[in-house]
C-alpha cells in the first residue's frame, strides 16, 4: 500500500522540493521497516528518473537562451598593435608632458601615461579615466600604467582618490596633480619660463657682408673731407681718390 502511494506521488510531483520531501519520507519508512530494501531501492530509482525529467524541463527566468548572464558583454579597451603602440608612446613622451627636471625620473612608457593624465587634468581639473583607457591611449600595458601613476604619487606629484563601493563594482580612481611646477607647466602649454638668449650678452653682433656690385654704388654728391683738409671722393671704379684742397693761396 505504501509502495503504490509513494510511486503515484513521485509520478505526480512537479517541483524538486516535492521530490526532496518524498525522498525523505521513503527513507524514514525504510528505517521504520515499513518498506523493504527492494521496494525502497525501486522508489529511489523512480524518484531519480523523475528528478532528472523536472530539471530538464526547468528553463531560466529572465535570461535569454544562449546567454549565461544578465549583464551585457564587457568590451575591454586594449592597446593597438605593437609597432603602433611603440610609436605612440614615443611621440607622447617627446611632446613635453612635464618639466624636464620631473620627467627625467620616468621612462618613455611612464611619460606617455603621465601625458594622458596631464591632458585630462588640464581639460577637466582631474583624471577620472579607468586604468584600461589610460593604458590604451598611452600605448602601454595595464600594469605599466598602474606603476607609472603609483611612482608619480610616491614622488608627491599627484594624489589618487579611490572610489570603492561595497557589494558592487567600484568606480575608477580620481587622479589629481598637486605639483605646482607641473601645474604651471600645463597652464603654459608645456613651455619653459627660462629667458631666451638676447643679443648683446657677451656676443659680438654679426653683420652680413655687403656683396653688392661696387659699380652700382651711389656716389655721394658732397665730397667727404679727409685728413689735412683733403677732399676724398670715389671714382667710377670704386677706388678712393684724394683731391688737394684749394684752401692755400
Amino acid at each position: 500500500m505504501f509502495h503504490a502511494t509513494m510511486r503515484s506521488a513521485i509520478e505526480g510531483a512537479r517541483t524538486l522540493a516535492q521530490l526532496d520531501d518524498l525522498s525523505r519520507a521513503i527513507w524514514q519508512a525504510h528505517v521504520a521497516q515499513t518498506v523493504s530494501d527492494v521496494e525502497a531501492q525501486g522508489l529511489a530509482e523512480t524518484l531519480h528518473t523523475r528528478r532528472a525529467a523536472i530539471r530538464e524541463a526547468v528553463a531560466p527566468v529572465g535570461i535569454p537562451l544562449g546567454r549565461v548572464t544578465l549583464f551585457p558583454p564587457k568590451s575591454l579597451q586594449r592597446p593597438p598593435e605593437r609597432s603602433v603602440a611603440i610609436e605612440r608612446r614615443r611621440r607622447l613622451a617627446c611632446s613635453g608632458p612635464m618639466p624636464p627636471a620631473l620627467g627625467s625620473r620616468f621612462t618613455t612608457g611612464q611619460l606617455a601615461v603621465l601625458r594622458i593624465v596631464g591632458d585630462e587634468v588640464a581639460r577637466n581639473g582631474a583624471c577620472a579615466l579607468c586604468i584600461d583607457a589610460i593604458a590604451a591611449r598611452a600605448g602601454v600595458c595595464r600594469r605599466l600604467a598602474q606603476v607609472a601613476i603609483r611612482l608619480a604619487e610616491g614622488d608627491g606629484l599627484l594624489t589618487i582618490q579611490e572610489r570603492r563601493h561595497q557589494g558592487r563594482k567600484s568606480d575608477p580612481n580620481v587622479v589629481r596633480i598637486i605639483s605646482r611646477e607641473w601645474l604651471q607647466w600645463l597652464r603654459r602649454g608645456g613651455r619653459s619660463t627660462a629667458p631666451a638668449l638676447l643679443s648683446g650678452t657677451g656676443c659680438k653682433p654679426i653683420h652680413p657682408t655687403d656683396r653688392r656690385d661696387p659699380q652700382r654704388q651711389v656716389v655721394d654728391a658732397e665730397p667727404k673731407e679727409g685728413c689735412r683738409g683733403a677732399a676724398v671722393d670715389l671714382d667710377r671704379s670704386g677706388r678712393s681718390r684724394i683731391r688737394a684742397s684749394s684752401g692755400l693761396g
